[in-house]
């Protein structure tokens, strides 16, 4: 066995591991293993009985938990295995805090032991009351909005216009049981979401090629129920193209990216963003689009599972909440699978969606620019041929070998291999009739 999220290995015991088993008491629980070493080969310890009074004593001295501390045998060489169980309440090792986060430890500070002390009290940023909010902070145009789309969506009972606004935000969880609005309250609805964070708003640039570039920019500082609807109306009037093109006498004007995958893409960063950290920023260059709103993914998630059907743990309960009974969202986790068929719809190369700098980004690519092929691990032939296809709509073996300078078993080799990646599909019969053009749905490695 491997090192895991709940699994740690030692060859012999230091006091210094109290701050692991208090990493693992703040997140999950877990298991030490002393005796084992980094591949998990038992490598065996001698004074096992004097550590097992040892290190239970240990760690109620200095942390205040209870662990099972076991001992195994095989082979003839001993080993213990510490249980530690989850805390309901923070532990901290000589005043620090540590957290088990996949198989490292880390010590919070500032933010993280900030979400680490209200999860444990089971309250999130957003369950936070404003000391100086009041009713009459809140816009009435807005919650007449919501409670509209709501009711048109049957997600709210029909008489809901007729309730008091108290009750109405109290039904939402967005009030204390003290009758204090919370900070989710102040983002959704307030006429003032900076009472609560001045980063609560939306900042948009507009950058040349580099981000060091910026042409113009815009900052949304609505309330966040209405923030979606303005963030969109201002790229489409400032920040996006609508290439023009007909269908029969129809003209079309669709925007350079599918509006149904910007709008989910910013939905999501304005639903599931850390909100007592920075701004969310949306950045436009010429050949892509960048979303990056503060605030990792949750540890039962990764990057590749978004891109597959998974259960919805929304950072902001309450937040996710109002947005769903307005039907802007669903509840099934289907926010960025759904980004990612527009985009294979629409032709265009696959999202990079990362985990960076503290936060979540997803990268829309506006076409299969040289720098984006680049990244994809391909011989240079094979990217200037792909760059032919993009000019030219497809290509033959003759013009590949031509444009490459290879023999046909080259080309062949090279052309099948992009087949096997995804990237292209062939089509037409055996010989001339033979072409290779862009295959759309392919998953890029981005």
């Amino acid at each position: 066995m491997t090192e895991q999220q709940n699994i740690e290995y030692k060859q012999s015991w230091r006091d210094e591991y109290l701050k692991w088993i208090c990493g693992f008491a703040n997140a999950q629980g877990g298991k030490i293993f002393i005796g084992v070493d980094d591949k998990g080969v038992i490598t065996g310890v001698d004074e096992y009985k004097k550590m097992m009074d040892d290190i239970p004593n240990k760690v109620v001295n200095h942390l205040g938990l209870v662990v099972d501390v076991n001992l195994h045998q095989k082979e003839e060489k001993y080993y213990l295995e510490i249980d530690i169980p989850v805390s309901n309440v923070p532990i901290s090792y000589h005043g620090a805090y540590h957290y088990r986060s996949g198989s490292t430890k880390q010590e919070l500070k500032g933010i993280s032991l900030q979400h680490l002390l209200l999860n444990k009290i089971g309250k999130k940023w957003e369950d936070i009351p404003v000391e100086s909010a009041f009713l009459k902070d809140l816009n009435k145009t807005t919650i007449q909005a919501f409670i509209v789309k709501a009711i048109e969506k049957d997600r709210i009972p029909a008489d809901t216009s007729k309730i008091s606004t108290e009750l109405l935000v109290k039904n939402l969880g967005l009030m204390t049981e003290q009758g204090q609005l919370t900070n989710a309250a102040i983002l959704l609805f307030g006429n003032n979401p900076s009472k609560v964070n001045v980063t609560a708003s939306f900042k948009i640039g507009r950058f040349g090629e580099s981000s060091h570039d910026l042409l113009f920019q815009d900052i949304v500082e609505t309330n966040i129920f209405e923030m979606p609807d303005k963030v969109m109306e201002i790229l489409k009037a400032k920040y996006l193209v609508r290439p023009i093109s007909y269908e029969g006498l129809e003209r079309m004007e669709p925007l350079e990216y599918p509006e149904q995958a910007l709008r989910e893409a910013i939905l999501n960063a304005i639903i599931h963003k850390d909100y007592s950290s920075t701004y969310t920023f949306l950045r436009v260059y010429d050949d892509r689009l960048h979303i990056w709103n503060p605030g990792s993914l949750p540890e039962e998630l990764s990057v590749e599972q978004l891109k597959t059907d998974h259960s919805s743990y929304p950072r902001n309960r309450n937040i996710a909440n109002v947005f769903f009974k307005a039907g802007y969202i669903e509840s099934w986790g289907r926010g960025t699978v759904k980004i990612i068929d527009a985009c294979f719809e629409a032709g265009l190369p696959e999202l990079l969606i990362k985990e960076e700098q503290g936060g979540f980004s997803i990268t829309f690519f506006k076409e299969f620019t040289e720098e984006f092929l680049r990244r994809q691990n391909l011989e240079e032939r094979q990217i200037a041929a792909l760059l032919y296809i993009k000019e030219h709509g497809k290509i033959n073996n003759a013009q590949y070998q031509e444009l490459a300078n290879v023999s046909k078993r080259t080309a062949s080799r090279d052309l099948q291999e992009l087949i096997e990646k995804g990237v292209i599909k062939k089509s037409g019969t055996t010989g001339k009739g033979t072409n290779y053009t862009f295959q759309p749905r392919r998953m890029w490695d981005s």
